[in-house]
């Protein structure tokens, strides 16, 4: 999409340092950081959900997968614990409609939502 901020990017339109990267997906610090570690896992082709990812491109949802372990090797913080997140829609806070994974870790997370255990 031509005014996609995370198509920009994943084609080396929009220039930002990239933390890794696969032939289908590039990794990036948020410009935001909820946690020391919070790195964005986009793929480079367009797509607004996970799951409308998985019924287009099962193996490119695995890709992503694949990478966020290298973005989690290379920080640092695959031994002790990190968080995997995406948003899909106004209700949960997606404010790009396209595919992207939140990488965050490198500090004692606490539940997920107010009243959870995990």
């Amino acid at each position: 999409m031509a005014d996609c901020i995370f198509c920009s990017i994943a084609s080396g339109e929009v220039e930002t340092t990239l933390v890794g990267e696969s032939e289908t997906a590039v990794a990036f610090r948020d410009q935001s950081p909820a946690a020391p570690v919070h790195v964005l896992v986009v793929p480079r082709e367009h797509h607004e959900s996970v799951a409308q990812m998985a019924v287009v491109d099962g193996q490119g949802v695995a890709d992503l997968f694949a990478l966020v372990g290298e973005v989690a090797d290379g920080e640092g913080i695959a031994g002790t614990g990190y968080r995997v997140l995406t948003n899909t829609g106004a209700d949960a806070g997606q404010e790009v409609a396209h595919v992207h994974l939140h990488v965050v870790g490198g500090q004692p997370l606490g539940a997920l939502l107010s009243g959870s255990r995990g």
